[in-house]
Order: C-alpha cells, then structure tokens, then sequence
C-alpha cells in the first residue's frame, strides 16, 4: 500500500518508477505483477490527476483498476475517454456508516473476453514395429455396450435355433435334408 504520500511500493525503476494506492502481486515465487489500483476522492477526480497518474498506470502490462466516489463516475469516464486511459474496471464506492460499499461500473472488453481454451493434444501414432512404418492415428475403442449381433431368420418359415449359453452352438439337434429318413433309437 501507498497510502497518501508514503512510496512503499514502487511498479517500475528509476524515473518511470509510479507509486498507485495499491499493488497487487502473484502468491508465487516470482511475485508478479498482477494489478494496481488508484483509489479517488471526489476532489482528485479530475484532469491532473487524469494525466499524472491514471495514463501511466493503464500503460502497464498489469491490470489497472480506478476506484470512485459514486458521484464522480460520469466524470471519472469521460476524463478516461479524453486522455486515453483504458482501466481494467472503474468501481464506485459510497458510505454507509462506516461501511464502505463498492459497486463495478465499467470493465473493458480485453478484461470480459474469456481466456481461449488450450488446444486439444495431437492425435497419438503407434510406434514402428518389426521395421514397418508407424501406423495412421488410434481412434477411439468401441464402446463397452455394442449392439448384439442380428440372428439371421431362416427361410421357409422355421423358427429360429437356440443357442447354448457355453459353446455357442445350436441346442437342437439339426433337422434331416427333405426326404431323409428318420433315425430312431
């Protein structure tokens, strides 16, 4: 935090060193970045304040978000537009008691696109065998519930042989050719 005067936390080095109400950095080992924020009152949101501060910090790689008095967001917007400063978001903030009680009133198109969706990996290849080349891409096995085989329906209007469960093969004994003889035991 920088509040009023202090310069706590700088974003950048040397003289383009700008020092904003807050500096939001990454969690991780490189602490990157992530996110400034200038907090107004309604005597700072006007032209000075516009060209000294808000165009530099919308100028950075991070995020630059512009806090309000409520009363001040027509002003506040029409300032960004005049001086081509793009904020991230502008939120205004009222007081309720001691409460203070933000509400967003702008985010930029870049901040509402959705991040795009890695792409889908390669198909993958099987590796040579034996010498041969390398086949076309693995496609997708078949799936666990197939459709079961269609039973051929016989002709001339005989019902159907059962098959046994175990070998596969007919339960009935098969039928003699026409004008055989029958077996009997």
């Amino acid at each position: 935090m920088n509040p009023g005067a202090e310069q706590n936390m700088a974003v950048g080095v040397g003289p383009t060193a700008v020092y904003p109400d807050l500096v939001l950095l990454s969690q991780d080992r490189g602490r990157r970045l992530q996110a400034v924020i200038e907090v107004e009152t309604g005597e700072s949101v006007n032209h000075l304040e516009a060209l000294a501060q808000w165009t530099s910090y919308s100028k950075l790689r991070a995020a630059f978000h512009l806090y309000v008095p409520a009363g001040m967001v027509e002003v506040a917007r029409r300032l960004s537009d005049d001086n081509n400063v793009n904020p991230s978001e502008i939120w205004s903030y009222h007081i309720v008691g001691d409460q203070p009680r933000f509400t967003l009133v702008h985010r930029s198109r870049e901040a509402q696109a959705p991040k795009p969706r890695p792409a889908a990996p390669p198909p993958t290849r099987v590796a040579a065998v034996h010498g041969k080349p390398a086949s076309k891409p693995v496609s997708k096995p078949a799936s666990k519930t197939a459709k079961p085989a269609k039973v051929a329906k016989p002709r001339n209007g005989a019902k159907p042989a059962k098959a046994s469960p175990k070998s596969g093969r007919s339960s009935k004994a098969a039928k003699p050719a026409k004008g055989a003889k029958k077996k009997t035991r």
